[in-house]
């Protein structure tokens, strides 16, 4: 069965789907060959199309070592005050299927300001961040 996200007509369902359009870092979390859970925040892009998260990584990143072996995931959101959980699983793969960073309009367009003030350009960005990442959730909790 294909994920699906809460009903927005929630409290809930409307928390998680503003917070998987408007934050810009998530919390990825894999599994290191040890079975240590390795924690790294993230930018990312929540595709409502294929109800999936792209992200752009780092080249040479230990969690691409991570996921070849364990492809399992978590993501969570920051929480200030013990509210506003949202916790994601699934599974993470390389994706050779998604644009260059500074080609994918939607993500350029949400990272503007950052990118600019960061790395200056979107081309500057991509060239750090060239590894693509498909997120695939399968399951949702929090509240």
């Amino acid at each position: 069965m294909a994920f699906q996200l809460p009903d927005p007509a929630t409290p809930f369902g409307e928390r998680v789907a503003r917070r998987l359009h408007d934050d810009s870092i998530i919390w990825l979390t894999t599994i290191d060959s040890k079975g240590i859970p390795q924690p790294n925040p993230v930018w990312f892009l929540w595709d409502a199309t294929t109800s999936t998260i792209l992200v752009y990584s780092k080249a040479g990143a230990k969690r691409h070592e991570h996921l070849q072996k364990n492809p399992r995931i978590s993501l969570n959101f920051d929480s200030s005050s013990g509210g506003n959980i949202v916790v994601l699983t699934g599974e993470a793969h390389l994706s050779l299927d998604d644009p260059p960073a500074d080609q994918h309009p939607i993500f350029v367009a949400k990272y503007q300001d950052f990118i600019n003030r960061t790395f200056s350009t979107a081309k500057n960005f991509a060239t750090l961040y060239p590894v693509s990442l498909r997120i695939h959730p399968a399951t949702l909790r929090g509240f």
